[in-house]
């Protein structure tokens, strides 16, 4: 079940990467949320509203829900910017609540709101550290691309 509610209490992971500014679409146990540092076009960050600090506390109903959350990432992102591959990295070093980024991947460089990304770890492992430059205006461009292509609740 998709929500839209903005009364909701946010953990230090989830304000930490700009919410609620930064929510793509929220749902009853996830949110995803934009990256503000874009390591390539469209990072998302997939963030658990339960109070855990490890994969295996979340409760069942949350790993339920993450199959349509994923789905629907994947499809919104696909018809965005019609990624090459996608990665979930699911780091938690500094940010202890259960988050994943989301880091789509391409094997060439694209364009975007007069911008072109480019995933300068392809095709290995994400490179985190390098990060194509966007302003506010850019990233609120990337979120409603983002959002114009998000495909109804199944449920």
């Amino acid at each position: 079940m998709t929500t839209h509610s903005t009364t909701a209490n946010f953990n230090a992971t989830m304000r930490k990467f700009g919410a609620p500014q930064t929510i793509v679409r929220r749902y009853h146990y996830w949110s995803v949320l934009l990256r503000p540092a874009q390591a390539t076009l469209g990072a998302l960050v997939l963030a658990a509203h339960e109070p855990a600090q490890a994969f295996s506390e979340l409760s069942p109903a949350s790993f339920t829900e993450l199959y349509e959350v994923t789905r629907h990432i994947e499809t919104a992102l696909a018809q965005a910017f019609h990624y090459d591959k996608i990665n979930y990295l699911m780091l938690m070093m500094v940010d202890p609540d259960v988050h994943f980024h989301v880091i789509p991947r391409y094997a060439q460089p694209k364009q975007f709101a007069n911008q072109e990304f480019t995933d300068t770890g392809w095709p290995a492992m994400p490179n985190l550290g390098q990060i194509n430059k966007t302003d506010v205006t850019a990233n609120r461009l990337i979120m409603e691309r983002i959002q114009s292509c998000w495909p109804e609740s199944e449920a």
